[in-house]
């Protein structure tokens, strides 16, 4: 079946010599948000393209080839991530990041067994809205640590030439959210990136060590396969079993502290998938189902986590790109999952990737996190909740303030804390509190797209 106004249906295979363009399109619109987890994080950028690309393909295959979405790098995993590495290494995050899947995959059953109703009543708009908001306040610090600070120095030394790198990466960024227009729009992590990378580059503060050793290596190849050799390396990849041992390093902390990020990001993937829906014209909600998507998306930040990379999710910048080009190809994902995994064990993209000054992505940060804490705002403003209710405002105000506060409860080894524990106690809160109808807002946060009615005829005889 042929959607409404496409260029390619879902199940349309491109010509060959188009293939590769609409592909590249769809990694360039997620790329610099990709890399940007794993750079904050401390993880493998070429790991993180790795698990990105793979975890892609594991989702076109769960979802049966029904939905069009591309699956990178969670920015709502950075805090937990960082802070579970301070302790326990990459290899206790990559632990918390599989137990993080798991709640996706119970979350994918309780859906398939009692619909989508339980949900909404334990994940309200006035709970997630301000969870969503600690998650981007929460990671300011960061972001300002980044820009204004000299990197590789045990305490903080403010550098006023890092920060005007960042706040000239900023600009950038800006002027290419706001002016450009089309496909174009949706690139201003990677426009701010590249522009402020060129203007560090001015400014004498990137480390072009590795890129030079790379070339060098190229340079010296005495063959083609020599070339090619040197030219593909094998990603950092932190596999269990292999590099680490889980079970020495599990704790019930790093599990109780990292699941219950999984639930805001699983409220964010219902959101795609009814932003998606939209776009395409077919109620993904529906068919295949919101609770073969959210397996789907597990699955992917599962095997994420026994390769070393962050958690993945849906990307709305890839959304963006489906609305533009009206180009619905199950395929043409595919293909761009195919090119991040090929990327991933290609050397000079790693030397590049690392060679980005920390002031650059400082200064993306500082809108990235702005924009996550706003998009918390939005959902309590889209969904009118009225916070002129006490039982709405006694929610929103306690989260915020642990959440941002970093609150914690520790019970031996069982530590709950930041934002996890805020989230935890906005959902005990709307349990227990009268009135939760209150809550919900107009109650269109879990509404399925209703679709026109030529669309759904022709859905029905598909």
């Amino acid at each position: 079946m042929t959607q409404k106004n496409a260029v390619l249906g879902i199940h349309d295979i491109p010509a060959k010599h188009k293939w590769l363009v609409l592909s590249l399109q769809h990694l360039f619109a997620m790329f610099g948000a990709t890399i940007l987890v794993p750079f904050l994080t401390g993880l493998s950028p070429s790991v993180a393209l790795v698990s990105s690309g793979t975890g892609t393909l594991a989702y076109l295959a769960i979802t049966r080839g029904k939905i069009p979405a591309y699956l990178g790098s969670s920015f709502a995993f950075i805090y937990p991530i960082v802070e579970v590495s301070k302790s326990s290494g990459v290899a206790g995050a990559m632990v918390g990041s599989f137990f993080a899947g798991l709640v996706y995959g119970i979350i994918a059953l309780l859906i398939s067994l009692f619909g989508l109703k339980w949900l909404m009543n334990i994940l309200p708009p006035v709970v997630v809205g301000p969870v969503i908001i600690v998650i981007g306040l929460g990671l300011a610090s960061t972001a300002i640590d980044m820009a204004m600070y000299l990197p590789g120095k045990e305490e903080n030394i403010y550098s006023l030439h890092h920060f005007i790198v960042a706040l000239v990466t900023l600009g950038i960024t800006i002027i290419a959210s706001i002016y450009f227009k089309g496909f174009f729009s949706l690139l201003p992590i990677l426009f701010g990136i590249i522009g402020g990378y060129l203007f560090a580059l001015t400014q004498g503060i990137v480390d072009t060590s590795g890129i030079q050793a790379e070339w060098a290596s190229l340079a010296s190849s005495s063959s083609v396969g020599d070339f090619f050799g040197n030219l593909f390396q094998m990603p950092e990849f932190v596999i269990p079993f292999v590099d680490f041992s889980p079970l020495d390093v599990f704790s019930w902390k790093i599990v109780f502290f990292m699941m219950p990020f999984a639930l805001v990001t699983i409220t964010e993937h219902t959101g795609d998938q009814m932003v998606l829906s939209k776009v395409v014209g077919k109620n993904f909600l529906k068919e295949p189902g919101l609770n073969f998507s959210i397996l789907g998306d597990g699955v992917a930040t599962m095997i994420a986590s026994m390769l070393g990379g962050p958690p993945n999710t849906t990307y709305g910048e890839n959304i963006g790109v489906l609305a533009i080009t009206r180009v619905y190809s199950v395929f043409v994902i595919g293909g761009a999952a195919v090119i991040a995994i090929f990327f991933g064990f290609i050397g000079m993209v790693t030397a590049v990737i690392s060679s980005i000054p920390p002031a650059v992505m400082g200064g993306v940060s500082i809108l990235l996190f702005g924009i996550i804490a706003s998009s918390g705002l939005r959902m309590l403003i889209d969904n009118q909740v009225d916070l002129g209710e006490k039982r709405n405002l006694i929610i929103s105000s306690v989260i915020l303030v642990i959440g941002v506060g970093g609150a914690m409860i520790k019970a031996g080894n069982v530590e709950v804390a930041g934002m996890a524990l805020a989230a935890i106690i906005g959902i005990v809160l709307n349990l227990i509190l009268p009135g939760r109808e209150k809550s919900q807002g107009n109650g269109n946060m879990f509404k399925a797209p209703e679709l026109d009615d030529q669309q759904e005829d022709r859905d029905g005889a598909a």
